[in-house]
């Protein structure tokens, strides 16, 4: 019988033994990624093409997006899903600034009829004016209902101020924008970033190979013929901006400057000074902010990372008599991370912390895809997180204070509150 009286031990992280993903080359710019050590019988298929918001600077790129179910000629948006709940199978969208992704969940036994419905819809959607004027009557909606949100404003602010040197980067898609919205414009954006934009497909199941070969033929004629390109030398503007709202209770903080992502030197090591900082439930500003002051239910760090850069931020939302002492504690704990030894109990708690979360997010086959893909991005591989265990494991208090003076200086940060002055 187990005595639980007895703490069981503890064994140190040293290295994780990951599953490599076979690589397809598609052609030289093209890969088809497939993990196919899958015990159940679930299948995960991702498409990412070239069609991020950044690919339109009339933001048409969230309405194509919105639109890829929306109906060819033969069936409509309604039978599509309908067909696809036949079969159990489910559809997921996702639009960032330099990549949209199309994900289809399903059986195994199901997947080649998921795959042609998904396949079909995508490239054969055909922009009906009365389906173009529904949906741009929904995002006005969307954006007039998110607009009284402070967190959505802050946002929007944080990323024009961010990527203050970069119109595509740093533009906000704005209310009279879906006005010059037309079906000719979705099908020119279509055709060049989606029927030729593929960059990368996924796929995560056990599968025959003859369904793989398969893929790989329907996918052929889509796949993009060159690198995108990607900006990467970032300039925000600096200091405090508000944007006033007037009545809000809350005010929304973003706090944050251009980075870098995980092909930087440093990254490793910022990652664990962000952590301390503010990237658990017990961090530095967690517990002053939140636990000390009470000024908020939750405050958090992270790092975005992007193609060929990453960004560094700090949000909140407080009550609106707290935004100047918050933003002084917030000021406090950095300024403390530069000018103070991290306590050697409190960083072999963090290692723990980052190690842990680490191996959580490598369990099972899709997490572990997830984990190759985001270090794929920059042309690494599982080797990469390996190397931060050993990082993690060997960095010293005089290497996270030589990090925080090098990057923590509250003078080059873009801050943002978002709320009501009076």
């Amino acid at each position: 019988m187990l005595d639980r009286s007895i703490q069981p031990t503890i064994y140190p992280i040293t290295k994780i033994n990951f599953v490599e993903p076979t690589i397809i080359s598609l052609n030289e710019h093209v890969n088809l990624y497939w993990m196919k050590e899958v015990l159940d019988e679930t299948t995960r298929i991702e498409f990412h093409f070239n069609a991020g918001s950044i690919r339109s600077f009339e933001k048409i790129a969230g309405v194509a997006n919105s639109m890829l179910f929306s109906g060819t000629q033969t069936k409509t948006s309604i039978q599509i899903n309908e067909e696809l709940d036949t079969l159990g199978a489910f559809i997921d969208q996702e639009l960032g600034q330099e990549v949209a992704i199309v994900s289809l969940y399903c059986l195994r036994k199901n997947a080649s009829q998921a795959l042609e419905i998904v396949m079909d819809a995508i490239q054969n959607v055909c922009f009906q004016e009365h389906e173009v004027a529904d949906t741009i009557r929904e995002k006005k909606q969307q954006y007039l209902i998110s607009s009284e949100k402070v967190s959505i404003l802050s946002r929007r602010e944080f990323q024009k101020q961010l990527f203050a040197n970069s119109p595509n980067y740093a533009r906000q898609i704005e209310l009279e924008d879906y006005d010059k919205i037309t079906s000719d414009k979705l099908i020119n954006f279509h055709k060049e970033f989606y029927l030729n934009g593929l960059m990368k497909v996924v796929v995560v199941g056990n599968m025959e190979e003859d369904f793989v070969k398969n893929l790989q033929k329907k996918v052929k004629h889509l796949i993009i013929t060159k690198t995108p390109f990607y900006e990467e030398q970032f300039v925000n503007n600096k200091g405090v901006f508000h944007i006033e709202k007037v009545d809000a209770v809350q005010t929304a903080i973003r706090i944050g400057m251009p980075l870098f992502n995980k092909s930087h030197q440093d990254f490793i090591d910022f990652q664990l000074l962000q952590t301390i900082l503010g990237d658990y439930f017990g961090s530095r500003l967690m517990s002053n902010i939140r636990e000390d002051k009470g000024y908020t239910y939750g405050i958090g760090s992270g790092l975005s990372e992007a193609n060929k850069t990453g960004y560094f931020i700090i949000a909140t939302e407080v009550g609106k008599e707290f935004v100047t002492p918050t933003l002084h504690e917030i000021k406090i704990e950095i300024e403390r991370l530069c000018d103070e030894l991290i306590d050697e109990e409190e960083l072999t708690l963090v290692k723990n912390y980052v190690l842990g979360q680490l191996l959580k997010h490598a369990d099972g086959p899709n997490a572990m895809m997830d984990l190759f893909m985001a270090v794929r991005l920059q042309g690494k591989g599982f080797e990469f997180y390996n190397s931060f265990i050993e990082r993690v494991n060997t960095i010293t208090r005089e290497d996270l204070k030589a990090i925080a003076n090098k990057y923590l200086v509250w003078e080059n940060l873009t801050i943002i509150t978002a709320g009501s002055s009076n």
